[in-house]
Parts: structure tokens; C-alpha cells; sequence
């Protein structure tokens, strides 16, 4: 099965949680940032995961990284802006019928997903989910990812996997 898992990366979490998924979705899944998954890139795939960050309770948008890029926290870690947001990738995407699953990472608690939003979008495209979006979960504002998370994102792989062989 040919999969890719797109994925929009700040500060790295969302990008090991992406390898992951790939890893639990073995031979033929590749996980790459939103400017390398080109509407090309994806066109026969068998199927797509996405995910993104979570800030200000939603998925980053052109609004929340100038806010970052223009106004760093002091001592924050410097943030990898030069790829896409998930949502301009979603953006890029033309209408398809190709099964997919939608994650994020966020903050475990009332601060926001971000993962329903992709899904509504790739569905209103005509994209189909092969489960719920799922929603991964890191310590603080830049990470680190929490213990166990690598883990329960290579078995979503493989459940995403067996979901699209049925």
C-alpha cells in the first residue's frame, strides 16, 4: 500500500509523531513536510494521513505563525517556518476519493484540536476517513512529546493500515 502522512511541523513533534505513523503503516508509507507532499506526490496514493500542530486552539494559521515568526516567546526554540501550513496544503489539493485519517498534536486539555478540522476539509474535497481523527499529545507549548506517544502512533498506523486493507 502506497501512504503518505503530510504533516506540518514547528518544533518537531508533529514531524516524529508523522514518521511514526508511517513506520506503524510499514513497506510503501513515507511521511514528508506540506511542501513536499505536492498534489502530484499524493495523487495515487492509497492513502493519506495529515496532521498539524494545534496553537490558540486551532490548527496554525498564516495569522498564528507571523505571530510567532514576529514575536518569539523569550527563550522559546526557534521555529521551522519554511514549509507550508497543513491548511494551505489542503488548500493545494484538488477533489478527490482517496481514503484518509487526520491527527494532531496538541496539549492534553481544553486548548483545542486540530484534527477535526483537517478532516472536514479533506472531506469537503470528497476524501474519505478511514477512522476518527486522532489526537496526539506533547508536555508543553513546543513539546516535548509525551511519554508513550511515539508508541500509540505506530499502532494507529498499523490500525490505519489494517482499516484501508479491509
Amino acid at each position: 500500500m502506497k501512504a503518505v502522512v503530510v504533516y506540518e511541523s514547528l518544533w518537531g513533534n508533529t514531524a516524529q509523531i508523522a514518521r511514526a505513523v508511517a513506520d506503524g503503516l510499514g513497506e510503501g508509507a513515507v511521511a514528508m513536510s506540506t511542501k513536499d507532499a505536492t498534489p502530484d506526490v499524493v495523487a495515487d496514493a492509497d492513502l493519506i494521513v495529515a496532521g498539524g500542530p494545534v496553537f490558540a486552539f486551532h490548527l496554525s494559521s498564516e495569522r498564528t505563525r507571523t505571530e510567532i515568526r514576529e514575536h518569539p516567546e523569550p527563550g522559546s526554540p526557534p521555529p521551522d517556518l519554511s514549509n507550508p501550513s497543513i491548511r494551505e496544503w489542503m488548500d493545494s489539493l484538488p477533489p478527490a476519493t482517496t481514503p484518509f485519517a487526520a491527527f494532531d498534536t496538541e496539549v492534553r486539555g481544553p486548548f483545542g484540536k486540530g484534527a477535526p478540522t483537517i478532516a472536514k476539509e479533506l472531506e469537503a474535497k470528497g476524501y474519505r476517513p478511514v477512522v476518527k481523527p486522532e489526537g496526539f499529545f506533547v508536555t508543553g507549548k513546543y513539546g516535548p512529546l509525551r511519554d508513550g506517544e511515539l508508541d500509540r502512533a505506530r499502532r494507529w498506523g498499523e490500525t490505519l493500515g489494517a482499516a484501508v486493507a479491509r
